[in-house]
């Protein structure tokens, strides 16, 4: 049997300024952040997440994405999405001029309720309004489904689930669904698996793999995931956002490495590797490690 066919090129969707900094302990400046994405936008990536306008109370990190959003340099063919979980964090999307924004839902019914104290029925629903105000002004929506490769409450998540909400979101008018595998517990004939199931409802050319490296397991489940077709990528530069569920453990995947393996692959991504090292040794001197 020939081996699949690998792609040419893959899109890295660069996370570190948003879910890799929206954990950290002390907050980091909005002025570090400017500067972060400024590098971040040198080094050929093409989906840079700037921030989310979620509550302050919740997420205090992200408190100043307004302010971060407005000042940084959107160098041309970059794209700066935000994270938006409701129709409050749209009205602020639309205010500060943003042109892509991130919706995301569980397909772990626990874990919808311990994240954002709702359903996954309701929080669909919650993305109604947002989704009118989207089409309305032109702006582009990505979605993202968290725990489809295990969950932190319920443990294993079946397929079927994984496929109604990616579904939903397509659905809804998603140009692009993004599989979390959350916690890091994903192997790579459950990576097969759960993208041969939404596959057969999604085109797989809308499709992203989200991959946390909790037990070392996303470079292989990154490859099994171009084995199924699939051309985009979310990571973090330096490996940036911890597990929150597994103390101690990483959480994304690094987009170094990342970038490193697709090049050692042949597969194109036009990143440079030498500046997106520079923009990792800068965030981590900032963050003091």
């Amino acid at each position: 049997m020939n081996a699949p066919a690998h792609p040419v090129f893959v899109r890295i969707v660069e996370v570190g300024p948003r879910d890799g900094l929206q954990n950290e302990k002390g907050i980091v400046s909005a002025e570090t952040k400017i500067d972060f994405i400024n590098l971040l936008s040198e080094t050929g990536l093409k989906t840079i997440e700037a921030g989310a306008f979620v509550s302050p109370k919740w997420v205090p990190q992200m408190a100043d994405t307004d302010k971060v959003y407005a000042a940084i340099h959107k160098k041309h063919g970059v794209s700066y999405p935000v994270l938006v979980p409701n129709a409050q964090g749209m009205a602020a999307a639309v205010a500060a001029g943003v042109k892509e924004i991130a919706i995301f839902a569980a397909a772990s019914e626990s874990f919808s309720q311990k994240n954002i104290n709702c359903s996954i029925a309701e929080s669909l629903e919650r993305f109604k309004p947002v989704m009118d105000e989207a089409k309305k002004h032109g702006i582009k929506v990505r979605g993202y489904v968290s725990c489809v490769l295990g969950c932190p409450y319920e443990g294993e998540i079946t397929p079927t689930a994984v496929v109604k909400v990616a579904k939903a979101l397509y659905d809804m008018g998603c140009y692009e669904i993004s599989l979390g595998d959350t916690i890091g517990t994903g192997t790579p004939e459950k990576t097969r698996a759960i993208i041969q199931a939404v596959k057969k409802e999604i085109p797989v050319t809308a499709l992203a793999g989200h991959f946390h490296d909790t037990y070392k397991h996303a470079l292989d489940n990154i490859k099994v995931a171009l084995e199924e077709g699939i051309t985009v990528v979310d990571s973090s530069v330096s490996g940036l956002g911890g597990c929150p569920y597994a103390p101690g453990a990483s959480g994304n995947v690094s987009t170094n490495a990342v970038v490193d393996m697709l090049h050692d692959m042949g597969i194109a991504t036009g990143v440079d590797a030498q500046k997106l090292s520079e923009a990792g040794k800068f965030i981590n001197q900032a963050l003091g490690r």
